[in-house]
């Protein structure tokens, strides 16, 4: 079994890889040691069928299917969550990636994209380093990321690229204080290998690099190959063995152990040939060992020098790793990530903390950089301003047609004026203004500022969740809500049917059902016991209706407190009824209007909202054809529409409305309660450390009361005397039912109770004549029409008593008219003249002789 070794150029790579397979007919190729030469060689050993290793390409590129190539060298993608820990340790919201224009620097760059995604940190910048990069490239290139704002830079570099591009920084003042400086693990392995000087210029650099497990078998090795090198190279004071030569150590160990399993060479190989790479100019054998080599190596497993070695798909496994801190002419560990907790921690097991610590900085500072700065080149913020923001109050952009200058001012402007003036270092910008024709304008904006046209954005841009995928919002500088203003109408005191205006319809049916009801119940209890109540049965109903109404001529009703309390009721209603139709005629009052949004979608009312405002999309989310709703950019015009009908209501944000009124509060007034929406804020990309900084600014002016005397100079100034009508209130309305429940209750209460007991007297007093009816063969209609009969007779008592009284007070007359002895005596009635149960009797009176 034969195995060989590539080490070479690229223009010497595919003789040597074209005479391994076909001369010499290898079973195993190691190397190529740089991700661009394993990249060719692959095809080769996938058309030969042999196994291609390399401990020292570490491009995740280069496996990107099932192959024959063995990548025993640790994935650069293996590392990227332990950097990503690291930024997210120190609360860093960007980052700036530095790498080469290769396959070594370009495969490692969408997982750290991934990575830093899932701790919210956002790359700021991509400085792309080509292979051939000269030293005057390097510095401009530093140069230009010096006047950015991001002050942390993850380096993905060759160690070629990386001395060149550490040498400039230092040139360039960029290894200083403030700044952060992070590198892959393919430099911090080289580390020892690098000059001196270089070492120097990389002081308070941090590195993440693969954690070796100790063991004494490594210590062992260690020393005698560095007693070995040294011995063969004497000018040399300092050796260590890198990572990469630990990995070579492992991989042979490896292929050793799986040769041992496959055995000997099979006796001749197949003879059929492979296509070698797309242009058919190469063709060799198929070996019959290779297959068979590569299962066995893939399951190899042992203890080597640099921990576990096991393969997963042809690739080594993943690893914990070493956080390391250059600090003079050495590195220190300053952490380590743990690959089974996917979290930083320290081998101290005395540690309180997890965050990583005693770390020296750039500029041998024991200060966190904090991340990001001012820029320092002078150059401007670029602050994106709406052209046609429409209320000119909030946003006015000007254009000098002479200058060509540009003037903006408003409301908002102030307010971002005055909170950049409260940040503790100053910040330099100038306006742009924001060309657009597009419905959703405030959308296109804030798009823009997340591509980088704009370092922020500044208007009465409101906080959405769709604006929100996009970019970050600072605080509110303004109250949300959108809120409904529609145009005060007043009632008409000639209106013909102002009569009913007073009392609710509820109000009225439920008195006229409780009249009603009083009236049948004192007929009831008074047909059979006063004469006032007797009659043809065609005046009954009249009569029922009529009581409720007789007021004072209701002294003949002998239920006395009933009959009371039914003219307290009819006094107190009349009363009111009075007094509430009195003052509509007396005062103008505003007619109350209808709060419920569903009756303007269902009547077809046009409605209007500000131009390029997410009020659009709301209003059709509420229901509101899109036909029916109307875009305005001034007040002017929302005026003119609203006063004369064009649209029944105008929808806006809470500031737009105060605005609003305060020009036209005698015209219009907010109708309903508000719905629920966040307020304006400003606008910068994600992850700008401006963000917190401003918003906090914005607390002080708050907090100072600075905040309300803007809005007070520019919003809360109405030119309008007394207080605007408010007809969302009750204030107006008609009287309710509910003011006369009680009352209503009361006396339908008396009225019931005494019906009741009169019902039940009168039952009981007859029974033997409902029970005489009740056992009657005669059907139930007839049963009904006899007791009917027997109940509108009057009642013999009350007879009795009516005409003992009648004959009382005749006497009386008598012996007040006439002298004593010419007074006559009445005879008593005898008991045939009294009226029978059927009401029959003797018509005639018979006197006494006197």
């Amino acid at each position: 079994m034969i195995i060989s070794f590539i080490s070479t150029s690229m223009n010497m790579l595919l003789p040597k890889a074209l005479n391994l397979l076909k001369d010499i007919e290898v079973d195993a190729v190691i190397g190529p040691q740089k991700s661009v030469q394993a990249k060719f060689v692959i095809g080769l050993g996938d058309a030969a069928k042999l196994p291609i290793i390399s401990f020292s390409a570490t491009s995740p590129s280069l496996y990107t299917h099932p192959s024959y190539f063995v990548q025993t060298a640790l994935n650069d993608a293996a590392q990227v969550d332990a950097i990503a820990a690291i930024v997210k340790d120190f609360g860093w919201s960007q980052v700036v990636f530095i790498y080469e224009d290769s396959d070594y620097g370009n495969g490692i760059i969408p997982y750290l994209s991934n990575a830093f995604q899932e701790v919210n940190a956002r790359v700021s910048y991509r400085s792309i380093i080509p292979v051939s990069a000269t030293e005057d490239f390097i510095l401009e290139e530093l140069k230009k990321m010096k006047t950015m704002q991001t002050r942390i830079f993850v380096v993905h570099l060759s160690s070629s690229l990386a001395s060149n591009l550490f040498l400039k920084a230092n040139e360039a003042e960029m290894m200083s204080e403030g700044y952060a400086w992070i590198v892959t693990s393919g430099l911090m392995d080289l580390f020892f290998s690098l000059d001196s000087h270089i070492v120097e210029s990389m002081q308070g650099v941090l590195g993440v690099k693969p954690l070796v497990p100790r063991s004494r078998k490594l210590r062992s090795a260690t020393i005698r190959w560095k007693n070995k090198f040294l011995q063969d190279n004497p000018g040399i004071s300092r050796a260590e063995m890198n990572l990469f030569g630990l990995w070579a150590y492992d991989t042979l160990w490896a292929l050793a152990m799986a040769a041992e399993k496959v055995g000997f060479k099979e006796p001749s190989p197949l003879q059929n040939t492979s296509v070698l790479n797309s242009t058919d100019m190469f063709v060799t054998e198929v070996s019959l060992t290779g297959p068979k080599l590569l299962k066995a190596i893939s399951e190899t497993t042992f203890q080597g020098l640099s921990g576990d070695f096991h393969l997963v798909k042809g690739q080594r496994g993943p690893s914990s790793f070493q956080i390391l801190n250059v600090v003079g002419n050495k590195t220190s560990e300053v952490g380590i990530w743990t690959l089974s907790t996917r979290s930083l921690s320290s081998r101290n097991e005395n540690a309180t903390s997890k965050r990583l610590t005693s770390i020296m900085w750039p500029g041998k500072s024991t200060y966190v950089p904090k991340g990001w700065e001012v820029p320092v080149s002078g150059k401007k913020l670029r602050i994106g301003v709406l052209a046609n923001a429409g209320f000119a109050e909030f946003v006015k952009v000007e254009t000098d047609p002479q200058t060509n200058d540009t003037k903006v001012s408003g409301y908002i402007i102030h307010l971002f004026e005055s909170v950049m003036a409260e940040l503790p270092y100053v910040v330099k910008y100038e306006y742009f203004p924001f060309e657009t024709t597009s419905s959703r304008s405030y959308d296109n904006l804030t798009f823009q500022v997340s591509q980088g046209n704009y370092d922020a954005a500044v208007g009465d841009i409101t906080i959405t969740a769709y604006r929100s995928q996009f970019v970050d919002f600072t605080l509110p500088i303004e109250e949300g809500g959108v809120t409904r203003t529609q145009k005060i109408k007043y009632e008409n005191p000639n209106d013909k049917w102002i009569f009913w205006k007073p009392l609710r319809y509820e109000l009225w049916l439920t008195a006229i059902a409780l009249f009603i009801f009083t009236g049948v119940a004192l007929w009831i209890l008074e047909h059979r016991v006063n004469k006032a109540f007797r009659g043809p049965s065609s005046e009954h109903v009249g009569l029922i209706f009529y009581i409720p109404f007789m007021g004072k001529d209701s002294e003949q009703f002998s239920s006395t407190g009933f009959r009371r309390m039914g003219i307290r009721r009819a006094d107190i209603l009349n009363s009111t009824y009075t007094a509430s139709l009195s003052a509509r005629f007396t005062t103008l009052k505003l007619q109350r209007a209808d709060t419920n949004i569903n009756v303007l979608i269902r009547n077809g009312d046009y409605v209007g909202c500000r131009e390029g405002s997410f009020i659009f999309d709301f209003l059709k989310n509420l229901g509101f054809n899109k036909s029916k709703i109307r875009t305005y950019n001034s007040s002017e015009e929302v005026d003119v529409d609203l006063s004369k009908g064009r649209i029944t209501a105008f929808f806006s944000c809470t500031p737009y409305t105060d605005r609003f009124l305060s020009k036209y509060c005698n015209k219009y007034t907010k109708v309903g309660s508000p719905y629920h929406s966040l307020g304006f804020a400003f606008v910068f990309p994600k992850g700008s450390p401006l963000t917190a900084d401003v918003s906090r600014a914005i607390l002080n002016l708050t907090d100072d009361n600075r905040m309300s005397d803007i809005t007070k100079q520019w919003i809360r100034n109405s030119t309008c005397n007394g207080d605007e009508p408010e007809v969302s209130s009750d204030k107006w309305i008609s009287i309710d039912l509910e003011s006369f429940k009680i009352l209503f209750g009361i006396t339908g209460g008396v009225t019931t109770t005494c019906l009741v007991v009169f019902l039940v007297s009168y039952l009981y007093q007859n029974r033997d004549f409902i029970h005489r009816i009740s056992n009657s063969g005669a059907t139930t209609w007839s049963k009904i029409r006899a007791i009917c009969k027997h109940f509108d007779q009057r009642d013999p008592k009350s007879f009795r008593s009516s005409r003992a009284k009648e004959d009382s007070e005749n006497a009386s007359s008598d012996l007040n008219v006439y002298p004593p002895h010419h007074r006559s005596t009445v005879a008593p009635i005898s008991s045939e003249e009294m009226p029978t149960e059927n009401g029959a009797g003797n018509q005639s009176r018979q006197l006494s002789p006197t």
